[in-house]
């Protein structure tokens, strides 16, 4: 089905010039800002200026004789918070399937915090034990568990940040029952005219859920970046959006036109003809690319010598799994097993965990589906676990280089042993490969296959309906101790998946989440490009796949040379993979091995970003 437009014509991608004057020019001088590109697209209209009161909480105290009050005061604001929540949820019907798959995951964590949660169990201990109101006890509860969360966060890899968002989901439920505990009015978009251009200080992701894409057609906001929730929603919303314009509230008037684009990062207040005229080609351009890459979807992923190249997605919930099938992708390259884990006071039992990978492998009716077993770390909170005894309460603090992944799960064989049974029973449903994490010894692989086997033999035993073949077992290739020992890796593992978040990070010693040395986190230095040419080749000596995961495989100016490398699965988010498909297919292996040749000739990354350039004009080496 060709793609069509799901707003309304006239609000997203506008393109009139909004009432500066008769021509749609202001006669005010233009002021171009810069900022994070956080939704792609083009968007002209007048601004609409939004703000919200904080509300007004002092801490005090109350008496021994309040406790019972100040609990059902709690009480209430939790029901409210979940109707609120609820009422946003509903919304949800009438946005496309990609944008629901964003959304519902996160309401979902909102609405799970307002059950039996850790937050609110340590709002109740605080105005019992502390004497002190139901708002102050929120407020000091989730701003100790997100200092908590954000201390953990260290680690930026392959799961995107989970544990700063999960601080973000924290803060944003405790700022949502004060709101209603102090009775302090929530932000409103009421006011907005169809095509407007919202700008703000910031907005928080239940803000986000609240936009109607039907009536605003552009967001920009001063503070803000492209991982949190809000410009998750922004993007599953489909609104031109840039965050973190530095002083695009300076002078800013209520209706003076602005252009916000959102591919490369520029908002423009009181643009000239010039820039009108060229905003308004932009909004043409931008459209025309969109319906050109949802014709990709039903396409076959080949090079233009006849190369076929597999496009699979990464997986974090099940709810997106309407996005997968959307983008056109031949499998799940990367289920990240995590999502059963979180937010929940109990280990999941083999029959949840069994259920819910049967429901994603049956969703994906024949396509392989890569199961990676708990990747747990110092930086992901999995209050389960803690609760336990599994793993120990107080943070490791080098979170990166401590009890995670594969050494975690071998220390606790019963927690290996169920979720591999639960990934065995839902194989039976099609076809299924596991994934080991953060494997940096062949010992680690030859004790986690002998727990498979024995795992395997204890359910045929019970008589429980296995495939006839064990699915493939294979390890994730994230250090650069992986990368150096591919060869002996490979003779014991099944398959490959690079991981190039954690291995750019190990082999740098870079912390992209450190803003001081973020600039060193860079997966085209040579060295990161090396090992993964050693693990390309270390499979080829044992003849098993590799697959690449991580934003290298998401990054279509870099297809080329992973191609070139000898890369032949890629596994993305799902937004990526048509633009990665368009990649494939024009190109030709030949002219890849060619640019990679001589990229790996290269001894700084900014000459090999030069040469990703210039091929990306040319294809000619």
């Amino acid at each position: 089905m060709p793609w069509r437009p799901w707003w309304k014509p006239g609000s997203m991608n506008r393109t009139d010039g909004g009432p500066s004057s008769p021509l749609g020019c202001s006669l005010l001088p233009e002021r171009r800002l810069f900022g994070i590109a956080a939704c792609a697209g083009v968007a002209i209209g007048p601004v609409f200026r939004t703000t919200e009161a904080p509300p007004q909480v002092t801490r005090h105290k109350i008496h021994a004789s309040d406790i019972q009050a100040e609990g059902a005061r709690l009480d209430a604001a939790v029901l409210q918070s979940r109707k609120q929540l609820m009422k946003l949820r509903s919304r949800l019907a009438v946005l496309p399937e990609e944008s629901q798959g964003e959304i519902a995951p996160l309401l979902d964590a909102y609405l799970q915090m307002l059950g039996p949660s850790r937050l609110l169990r340590g709002v109740r201990t605080r105005i019992a034990d502390r004497l002190v109101s139901a708002e102050t006890a929120v407020m000091e509860e989730a701003n100790a568990i997100a200092a908590t969360l954000t201390a953990a966060s260290d680690d930026e890899h392959a799961a995107g940040g989970h544990a700063a968002r999960q601080a973000e989901e924290v803060r944003e439920i405790g700022r949502r029952l004060v709101r209603n505990l102090t009775r302090a009015p929530f932000r409103s978009f009421a006011g907005a005219v169809q095509g407007a251009v919202l700008i703000a200080e910031s907005l928080r992701p239940s803000d986000a859920a609240l936009i109607d894409p039907a009536r605003i057609a552009g967001v920009a906001t001063e503070e803000g970046g492209t991982d949190g929730h809000t410009a998750i929603l922004l993007r599953a919303l489909g609104i031109p959006s840039v965050l973190g314009v530095p002083g695009l509230l300076s002078g800013l008037r209520t209706g003076v036109t602005a252009v916000v684009d959102g591919v490369v990062g520029t908002v423009i207040l009181n643009p000239d003809s010039t820039s009108l005229s060229g905003a308004r080609r932009a909004v043409a351009s931008f459209a025309r690319d969109r319906q050109r890459l949802s014709r990709l979807r039903r396409l076959e992923s080949v090079t233009l010598d006849g190369v076929a190249v597999s496009l699979q997605a990464n997986l974090e919930l099940p709810i997106e799994l309407p996005m997968v099938a959307q983008s056109g992708a031949n499998g799940i390259g990367l289920l990240r097993s995590e999502f059963l884990f979180m937010n929940r006071d109990t280990v999941p039992t083999e029959d949840e965990q069994a259920r819910s990978y049967r429901n994603v492998v049956e969703t994906m009716a024949g396509d392989t589906v890569t199961i990676r077993v708990l990747d747990w770390g110092g930086e992901k909170e999995i209050e389960a676990l803690v609760t336990a005894g599994m793993v120990p309460e107080l943070i490791d603090s080098n979170p990166a280089l401590g009890l995670r992944g594969i050494r975690l799960l071998l220390r606790q064989p019963e927690l290996f042993e169920t979720q591999l049974a639960a990934i065995l029973r839902a194989a039976h449903a099609g076809p299924v490969r596991v994934l080991l994490p953060m494997v940096t010894n062949v010992a680690e692989i030859r004790a986690a296959k002998a727990i498979y086997r024995r795992v395997a033999d204890r359910l045929r035993e019970r008589g429980a309906a296995l495939p006839a073949t064990l699915p493939p077992l294979g390890i994730m290739v994230e250090t650069p101790a992986a990368a150096l020992c591919a060869d002996v890796f490979a003779a014991e593992a099944e398959f490959f998946a690079i991981g190039t978040n954690d291995l750019c990070m190990y082999a740098l010693a870079v912390d992209r989440g450190e803003v001081e040395v973020s600039e060193l986190y860079d997966p085209l230095h040579p060295g990161v490009l090396r090992l993964i040419r050693m693990t390309i080749s270390g499979a080829a000596s044992h003849r098993i796949p590799v697959s690449v995961c991580g934003e290298m495989a998401a990054n279509p100016d870099m297809t080329p040379l992973l191609l070139g490398l000898g890369l032949r699965s890629f596994s993305t988010n799902a937004s990526a993979v048509p633009r990665v498909k368009q990649a494939v297919r024009g190109t030709t292996i030949s002219d890849c091995e060619r640019l990679t040749a001589h990229v790996l000739q290269q001894s700084d990354p900014e000459q090999v970003r030069d040469a990703l350039k210039v091929f990306g004009h040319s294809s000619a080496y």
